[in-house]
């Protein structure tokens, strides 16, 4: 089992910037490919970046591509959300998630779920 912890959501001004931070438990953290999503109010979950277990591979969504960076430390079982140039449409509920795959960028294939932390970008 892998237990992931979200932090380092909040409210902001449109174009600041916010590093979400996820916590996972587990020896196997490094093994995992590791992805963000994220779900607004009224809308359904949507695919934010993806990080391979290495970390050599990274993909990112149309909309947040070029202002949102996804990274990992394997020692210290985290993986961050950079985000930076906020916009409003970048507020939901952010979601982090672990595949048992070494790599994974669709919902379906991810195995653990976080609770989620909140962004919430004024204009």
């Amino acid at each position: 089992q892998v237990q992931l912890v979200e932090s380092g959501g909040g409210l902001v001004q449109a174009e600041s910037s916010l590093r979400l931070s996820c916590a996972a438990s587990g020896r196997t953290f490094g093994r995992y490919g590791m992805g963000w999503f994220r779900q607004a109010p009224g809308k359904e979950r949507e695919f934010v970046a993806a990080i391979s277990w290495s970390g050599s591979t990274t993909r990112y969504a149309d909309s947040v591509k070029g202002r949102f960076t996804i990274s990992r430390d394997n020692a210290k079982n985290t993986v961050y959300l950079q985000m930076n140039n906020l916009k409003p449409e970048d507020t939901a509920n952010y979601y982090c998630a672990a595949s048992r795959s070494t790599y994974a960028d669709t919902a379906r294939f991810f195995d653990y779920w976080g609770q989620g932390t909140q962004v919430t970008v004024s204009s």
